[in-house]
């Protein structure tokens, strides 16, 4: 049975004072056990991402941006380029390191993946004080390429992570 995108977002689970106390922490591994709302899911972001014109490459932020981000660029008809954690890729990559709620971190992306002059947008699933995502907006700018989006599943609203990134925001569900 076809999923609505209102049912989509009925499945992410809530789990008060996880991973600790205060932290009301969103699960959206529960839309992935049904193939139906993924690939509302899916086609929800594809439309979305199509009133921004064309599109050259879709880039996954590690990890859960790797769940949806390569049925994404499929449906679009684009590369997926994934960003991953320090010392994950093979080969030449860029690397840029950023600060997190606990600690600096390192991305990297394969300096093939995205090239000079090609329009990206950045998907992952959760916005929240927006380190991650800036880091993944400062590789593909090292790339000469230009983020025209960037998607998420969920935005901590609160947290004002939209603010410290460059190019557009959408996400699906804002709390």
């Amino acid at each position: 049975m076809p999923y609505t995108i209102e049912q989509v977002k009925a499945l992410v689970r809530e789990y008060p004072d996880f991973p600790s106390t205060g932290i009301l922490f969103r699960d959206i591994f529960p839309i992935f056990q049904e193939p139906e709302a993924v690939s509302c899911l899916v086609s929800h972001f594809v439309e979305r991402i199509r009133t921004f014109g064309q599109v050259d490459v879709v880039v996954g932020l590690d990890a859960r941006g790797f769940l949806f981000g390569p049925q994404i660029a499929q449906q679009l008809g684009v590369a997926f380029v994934p960003v991953r954690k320090g010392g994950k890729l093979p080969g030449l990559v860029s690397r840029v390191t950023y600060e997190k709620e606990y600690g600096a971190d390192v991305f990297e992306m394969q300096q093939d993946g995205v090239q000079k002059g090609q329009r990206v947008v950045i998907v992952d699933d959760l916005l929240a004080t927006g380190g991650s995502c800036r880091a993944g907006e400062e590789l593909v700018a090292k790339a000469g390429a230009h983020v025209v989006l960037n998607a998420f599943v969920i935005a901590l609203v609160g947290l004002e992570g939209e603010k410290q990134l460059k190019a557009p925001v959408y996400a699906l569900i804002e709390c």
